[in-house]
């Protein structure tokens, strides 16, 4: 029997083969086509940037098309992870919290993906674990090879499954070398093995170091990460180098004579001024034809279909490339050092911005330095306001008081998950009279309590399962201004990350002082958006709309924002 007969016909471990390759249900081997992303060198390379952009240009081609990022931490998701050392924490619609290039999937596919779209190095652990304690495999000590890296190459075993897809990009999180990431590297060689020719590309993506004192490039770093990689047992097909500026001729060779990549397949993926310009460049390099080739898919292909999508993608393109407008939005809070903790809120305004031919600038306003004295000087020259997610009472205060200069200046107001809650407390203290207003999670046994936990999740607080997570419908009342923006519909999905609620026992209170609730969670007394009738522009909502917006379909709150900031300004919209 033939190795490839062997791993055919076992599925498990036993002591008469060491080969250990589940296979779901209805999965044909080599059917489904994967493309690796590797990053060498240093890790904020763009991976997830580069792998969505050339995903795009295969899903334009009309193949079906299904990512998966593979984080070699040990959380079992990224709820907890702090946003200065990660980023935005993505939520799917199904409640999975995830790494921020899930964001960048949804936005460049225009689909939604699940948690079967991420796993962690948790949560392979944690199966491989189960299986153990249930006898699954056969008695046999759990090993590294071949039961981790089994688990890996099923968990996209599934996901082919599942989404059907006639490739799946799998990224892998980190630098090559690193030591958490080694077995997804491991288990890619071996998916490669057992696949079959022509089934798996393997793209290292590197840096290409420009040091000032030297005014010159310098590939070295580049070739001794990639040398790792094939001392790993992996010959990449492709290679994209990051740089500064546009990678030389004489750069790009040392490179492919160095890694045995042939000259045309090692491409520059120099800095650009927006990733949406990304598909662009590696179209007009040919990165997607040479998957294509490489993978053999010439047969799967719709360029009709191509053509569609292609037009309007560069339509929106050239859209940011004619602005002929320019606002200037405010985002309060306290992360501002780090610009990938809003990196959707960065994007949906960029959306917005470019479907109204405008310039969208932010400026980046640390509530932790706000006061009484100096807010009304730090609000100068915005057209707009945001105040963000967050958690935590460090920067409250100063949120709420950017509130208040909002609300009695006519500026618009966005209010997103905390800035829905800070408004409700701002108008609680400043309208309804309500002194000392405040939420349960800054000041715990607060005596009015306008935000709180509701009830039926104090119920559930000891089992750790709190929080209000993933898609959620709203309904929304009509003869609003939610009502307006979302198309005079009656319901809106919206995903959610948060535990406080407004407390319904001031729900009349606030009302009857004028501020209007115009979505709440179906047969629930759980407020979702609130706005101020009167207000040129005030909305807020316990959601996180930036999550769902896209390059071609902006997300309404964030339209309207701009919107309102154009007429602010006196720019005709």
């Amino acid at each position: 029997m033939s190795s490839e007969e062997l791993i055919s016909s076992v599925s498990d471990v036993s002591d008469e083969t060491e080969f250990y390759t589940p296979l779901p249900n209805g999965y044909v081997r080599g059917r489904c086509k994967y493309v690796v992303i590797m990053g060498t060198v240093m890790s904020g390379l763009g991976k997830g940037i580069f792998s969505s952009s050339l995903a795009k240009l295969l899903q334009d081609k009309g193949l079906r098309i299904s990512p998966i990022k593979l984080e070699g931490y040990l959380n079992i998701d990224s709820g907890t992870l702090n946003p200065f050392r990660h980023g935005e924490v993505f939520v799917l619609d199904d409640g999975m919290e995830c790494d921020m290039d899930l964001g960048t999937y949804e936005r460049m596919l225009d689909q939604d993906l699940t948690r079967a779209n991420f796993t962690t190095s948790g949560q392979i652990y944690t199966r491989v674990l189960e299986k153990e304690r249930h006898g699954d495999y056969l008695g046999r000590d759990v090993q590294m090879i071949p039961h981790v890296t089994g688990e890996v190459k099923l968990r996209l075993r599934e996901l082919a499954v599942q989404s059907s897809a006639d490739v799946i990009f799998v990224e892998i999180g980190g630098t090559v070398g690193d030591v958490e990431n080694a077995y997804y590297i491991e288990a890619m060689r071996e998916l490669a093995y057992e696949e079959g020719s022509h089934s798996v590309c393997f793209v290292a993506l590197t840096q290409v170091l420009e040091p000032r004192t030297l005014g010159e490039q310098k590939s070295k770093a580049a070739q001794l990460g990639i040398k790792r990689l094939m001392e790993m047992g992996v010959q990449p097909h492709i290679i994209a180098c990051r740089a500064t500026n546009p990678v030389t001729p004489k750069v790009r060779q040392k490179i492919a004579q160095y890694t045995n990549v042939p000259l045309e397949r090692v491409f520059s993926m120099h800095d650009c001024e927006s990733i949406y310009v990304i598909p662009g460049m590696l179209r007009d390099l040919g990165y997607d034809f040479e998957v294509i080739r490489m993978l053999k898919l010439e047969d799967r292909i719709n360029l009709r279909h191509e053509r569609r999508a292609w037009l309007e993608w560069c339509d929106f393109v050239d859209r940011l490339d004619n602005l002929d407008k320019e606002v200037t939005i405010g985002i309060t809070g306290k992360y501002t050092s780090v610009r990938d903790s809003y990196a959707s809120i960065i994007h949906a305004l960029e959306h917005s911005g470019a479907h109204l031919d405008t310039e969208v600038k932010i400026a980046w306003i640390d509530t932790t330095e706000i006061t009484d004295e100096n807010v009304g000087e730090r609000m100068v020259g915005l057209d707009g306001m945001i105040v963000p997610g967050g958690f935590g009472v460090r920067g409250a205060e100063g949120k709420i008081r950017c509130i208040q200069y909002a609300r009695e200046n006519e500026v618009p107001y966005l209010g997103i998950c905390f800035g829905f809650q800070m408004a409700v407390i701002e108008f609680a203290r400043n309208v309804c009279g309500i002194a000392d207003a405040d939420s349960s999670e800054l000041s715990p046994g607060c005596a009015q309590a306008v935000i709180d936990i509701l009830p039926e999740q104090k119920k559930i607080e000891g089992l750790g399962g709190n929080m209000r997570l993933g898609g959620k419908d709203v309904e929304i009342r009509p003869d609003t201004l939610a009502w307006h923006l979302f198309g005079k519909k009656k319901k809106a999905r919206m995903r959610f990350r948060h535990r406080q609620e407004v407390n319904p026992e001031y729900i009349d209170i606030l009302t009857e002082h004028g501020l209007v609730f115009s979505g709440k969670a179906p047969n629930q007394p759980i407020m979702q958006i609130l706005e101020l009738p009167g207000h040129p522009y005030f909305i807020g909502t316990q959601a996180h709309p930036c999550m769902t917006s896209r390059p071609l379909r902006p997300q309404e709150m964030f339209l309207g924002l701009v919107k309102a900031a154009l007429e602010r300004k006196g720019c005709k919209v």
